[in-house]
């Protein structure tokens, strides 16, 4: 096998959840749904603007849905879809690293 070939494909897997936030993003929404402000404490010090950026790009990427509730106060809660499940899969086992 062609191990430069490899380790290009590895880095084509892991390109939707590279960069800052995204992978913790991930792994906060693998236990259950959460609303914005849920993911920005459990995330710790990342900004209103940052966060909003980085949800968008993991949507955009299929890795996570939002579900609108139209209610009083409306609410918004994110997701993941079943791919960013499998990516969740990958950060907990590095995690055991």
């Amino acid at each position: 096998m062609n191990s430069h070939h490899d380790t290009l494909n590895m880095e084509n897997n892991f390109q939707p959840i590279r960069g800052k936030y995204k992978s913790s993003i991930i792994y906060n929404l693998s236990n259950k749904r959460k609303r914005f402000t849920e993911l920005q404490r459990s995330i710790g010090e990342v900004s209103h603007k940052v966060l909003s950026e980085k949800l968008k790009e993991l949507e955009k990427d299929n890795l996570i849905n939002k579900e609108y509730f139209y209610e009083y106060p409306p609410r918004v809660e994110y997701f993941l879809t079943s791919k960013g499940y499998e990516y969740a899969k990958l950060i907990k086992q590095f995690e055991l690293l």
